[in-house]
């Protein structure tokens, strides 16, 4: 009832099961029984289910050390299961959870194995009452891996979720660490979200969350939405997860989180999506490659706090690149994919022109921070080398609670749109001297129809540090688009921040393009 990834779909993963290996370890099984029977004592199988229980779980195991994920458990060649092995190794259909109950979902236990070693305990609630959804080997086909011994509880290593009735298809995966992937109808597998992310890309080292247990609500028939709790656990924090998953032509995802800081944390990263960009018109490195472009995001979309809309190009860069864009209580952002036509990338196995645009929209005032990201350099369409999230300026406190909410879109296009013209392609390549760099870029819109605002229309270009040289405009009413041409000229500086918005009588006619280019 769900399709199989293939091995370039979870190698694209691969950093899902492979982050959490620094928190996998020996760790005796009186200790792992604990933390069970923690989880026991405040959610005991049977009684009543309240959402505020996975909560006051997660408040009692902040005030108790980090217990690491063990997974000496699993029997000898589990770790090391070639990719096809593991991956013939599925639920069979009395496996599944819901299965020919007409409830619109259905959930696929996830063996463990491969690079996704780490257990994961799953529950569903049932007429309010908590189930513990127990692993039985008779479940699961194992083609031609050998099963493990009879009557030991392996838990599992997440879930697939599929969605229909006539026509099931899937819609959500959870495996590894706190990482997850959705889509909208039509759509195939592309960015990866992460419920939470502390201190990327810093010298000190990434800390990897992950998920410890699900609680799944089952859905009343024909409901359209399924709510799934999570237990989240870290060595800085611990944190109970809410998510509602409805799925569509847009399909959402609203969360909300509550967070209990074990110590204090000056960098978390909250509402993170991360992508693949290799190549594009608008990168300058080249690879021998016969695909003109490869890429399953185009840019980093943003609504500020104060309304401005703004598009941000990504790029695989030759050294690491981290970007801030400040904001105050900002009203949304992702990463999206601009680029919908199957000739930009020629590509008739990846398909990246049916990847989703992930877009964020906080509920609730979230202050000061900055959207943060970091672009990675790489050399393989399967790393995700793009990541973007949101970074609260305040630091969060040994011993406090913090709770938040978002709602996340996977969709074509994000739901809400600027009234303004949008960048679309965009060039680059030498300039007319030594340093220079020339770019063009196309916006489209409907005000670009209207020959009065053609005529009245400027563009607003700034270099910082820098110059910029040699401005040209074609506009294309016809077509509703104009297109940008300019030089910009760093002196001997290797860095430069590029901002342009097209304005008409000082008010703007597109949303402000971004760019940083380094030397």
């Amino acid at each position: 009832m769900s399709k199989s990834l293939n091995r370039r779909q979870f190698l694209e993963g691969a950093a899902i099961g492979l982050a959490s290996a620094p928190l996998i370890s020996a760790t005796p099984a009186a200790a792992q029984s604990s933390w069970a029977a923690l989880v026991q004592s405040v959610i005991a199988e049977g009684q009543k289910f309240d959402p505020a229980l996975v909560v006051e779980t997660a408040r009692q195991l902040a005030r108790r050390p980090l217990v690491p994920i063990v997974a000496t458990d699993l029997p000898d060649g589990y770790t090391t299961l070639p990719f096809d092995q593991y991956s013939g190794i599925r639920a069979q259909p009395g496996g599944l959870i819901w299965a020919g109950e007409n409830r619109g979902f259905t959930i696929e236990p996830l063996h463990r194995g491969y690079v996704f070693s780490s257990p994961v305990s799953l529950f569903t609630v049932e007429d309010e009452i908590v189930r513990r959804v127990a692993f039985d080997r008779g479940k699961f086909d194992y083609g031609r891996v050998t099963p493990p011994p009879a009557n030991v509880d392996l838990q599992f290593s997440g879930m697939r979720i599929a969605t229909g009735l006539e026509r099931p298809y899937e819609v959500a995966i959870f495996q590894g660490a706190t990482f997850f992937r959705s889509l909208a109808r039509g759509q195939n597998y592309g960015s990866t979200a992460r419920a939470l992310i502390l201190r990327p890309g810093e010298t000190r080292g990434e800390e990897i969350p992950f998920f410890r247990a699900f609680w799944i609500e089952r859905p009343s028939p024909a409901s359209g939405s399924l709510v799934i709790h999570a237990l989240l656990d870290s060595e800085s924090l611990t944190g109970a997860v809410r998510m509602t998953l409805r799925p569509g032509d847009v399909t959402l995802i609203d969360v909300e989180m509550t967070l209990f800081a074990r110590q204090a944390l000056d960098h978390v990263g909250l509402g993170c999506t991360m992508g693949t960009f290799l190549s594009g018109p608008q990168s300058r490195r080249s690879f021998d490659d016969l695909r003109p472009s490869v890429h399953e995001v185009s840019g980093v979309q943003m609504l500020t706090g104060n309304g401005e809309w703004i598009y941000r190009p990504v790029n695989n860069p030759a050294t690491l690149q981290v970007s801030s864009f400040m904001d105050s209580n900002p009203r949304g952002f992702g990463l999206v994919e601009r680029e919908r036509d199957p000739a930009a990338f020629q590509d008739d196995d990846q398909r990246f022109e049916l990847r989703p645009s992930v877009w964020v929209e906080p509920l609730g005032e979230w202050g000061a921070g900055s959207v943060q990201l970091i672009e990675i350099p790489s050399d393989s369409d399967v790393n995700k080398n793009v990541i973007l999230y949101w970074r609260p300026r305040q630091v969060l406190a040994p011993g406090s609670e913090t709770t938040l909410a978002y709602r996340q879109a996977w969709c074509w296009q994000p739901p809400e749109r600027p009234a303004l013209a949008v960048s679309g392609r965009v060039r680059q390549g030498r300039g007319s001297q030594a340093r220079r760099r020339r770019f063009i870029v196309d916006f489209t819109g409907d005000r670009l129809a209207d020959a009065a605002v053609v005529a009245s229309t400027r563009a607003n270009i700034t270099a910082t540090p820098g110059t910029i040289q040699n401005v040209r405009i074609w506009p294309y009413p016809e077509r509703k688009l104009m297109r940008v041409g300019f030089e910009v000229d760093p002196g001997t500086e290797n860095l430069s921040e590029l901002r342009l918005v097209l304005q008409s009588g000082g008010q703007p006619v597109s949303e402000t393009w971004l760019n940083r280019w380094t030397w």
